[in-house]
């Protein structure tokens, strides 16, 4: 798949398996983008799976939950 239907997946995924408003969704994966976590993704299309889509979407919303207790010093 493409880079751009990958980033679309990994958005889908998030939004159907976390129960993540899709608005929501979209902003972790810009998020992520912006921190240059698929940049390996846009060099290697090896790394455009459907399981490897399944992977970044828990890291993504994993990563969103630890970044909730840190700002509010409470769990997510």
């Amino acid at each position: 798949m493409t880079y751009e239907e990958y980033l679309d997946e990994v958005t889908t995924l998030i939004f159907e398996k976390y129960n993540v408003k899709e608005a929501a969704a979209v902003k972790l994966v810009v998020a992520a983008q912006d921190a240059e976590f698929f940049v390996r993704h846009d060099d290697d299309k090896k790394l455009r799976t459907i399981d490897q889509a399944h992977k970044d979407a828990k890291t993504i919303y994993e990563a969103s939950l630890g970044n909730k207790k840190q700002a509010t010093g409470r769990p997510g």
